[in-house]
């Protein structure tokens, strides 16, 4: 019943596991708390002292089943390295080649070789990530994440869901595609409102970082309180940052 944290992370393979839970519960506080999927579609865990809700195949809601799919592809691409960027995306319309997006979730996935002693931030003094401060990142962004959907404003009636993943192209095969997915055929989306770029958190182990950034209409913000997205443990407050997919390729970390 518990979303459970190594006792240390000390091996690629534990750090994958991790980040593979986290993903999970991410997207699944994502949709349950936007209301995609009915509540037999979920499934309770405890992360820490932290309820969360599980996306399960339900055989009576074919989009969870579906979405589960998605997922496991994902980990295949996250298991080779190959994956840089998972966009979960919430959209309402289609303009022939264009998607127009109402919500965007901007899963971030960059990878090391080089071992535990990284520094993974240009603010970082310390270059040796513990096992603890992987535990603190992943639950105060699961927090963050509770807080902004609770309070982001209802989805349109006609909302539909998908998943796009990005690749790093220098190490993935010109041919590959994971179980569940297929060949881009389009590569644009806009926004019908004016978008807001939110940086919800980040996530450092030994051997990944996960990024989570948030893109909605900026009238769904207009009456969120933005110091609740502000972290009671660091100086840093959340940024909002105006950055495309370029850009974010060419940021230090």
């Amino acid at each position: 019943s518990a979303v459970v944290f190594p006792n240390k992370i000390s091996t690629e393979q534990q750090s994958l596991m991790l980040v593979k839970r986290l993903l999970a519960v991410s997207v699944s506080c994502i949709t349950y708390l936007r209301g995609i999927f009915p509540e037999s579609a979920y499934g309770t865990r405890y992360m820490d002292d932290v309820c969360v809700k599980i996306l399960r195949e339900d055989k009576n809601c074919p989009g969870s089943t579906q979405l589960v799919k998605w997922m496991l592809g994902c980990y295949d691409a996250l298991q080779k390295k190959y994956v840089s960027l998972l966009y979960h995306l919430a959209f309402n319309n289609y303009w022939i080649c264009l998607q127009t997006i109402t919500e965007c979730y901007h899963f971030k996935f960059k990878y090391t070789h080089n071992g535990p002693l990284l520094d993974f931030s240009s603010k970082r003094n310390d270059s040796t990530i513990t096992c603890a401060d992987t535990k603190k990142a992943s639950i105060l962004l699961i927090r963050k994440i509770y807080v902004l959907m609770q309070n982001l404003s209802p989805l349109p009636d006609d909302v539909c869901l998908t998943m796009k993943l990005f690749y790093y192209d220098e190490v993935t095969p010109s041919d590959y595609q994971p179980p569940g997915f297929k060949e881009g055929e389009c590569e644009g989306v806009i926004f019908e409102g004016e978008p807001m770029y939110l940086n919800v958190g980040e996530v450092p182990t030994p051997f990944h970082m996960l990024k989570v950034k948030v893109t909605t209409e900026k009238q769904r913000m207009e009456n969120v309180d933005k110091s609740i997205l502000k972290s009671r443990e660091t100086s840093v407050p959340l940024q909002m940052l105006r950055v495309d997919r370029d850009e974010e390729e060419n940021q230090n970390m």
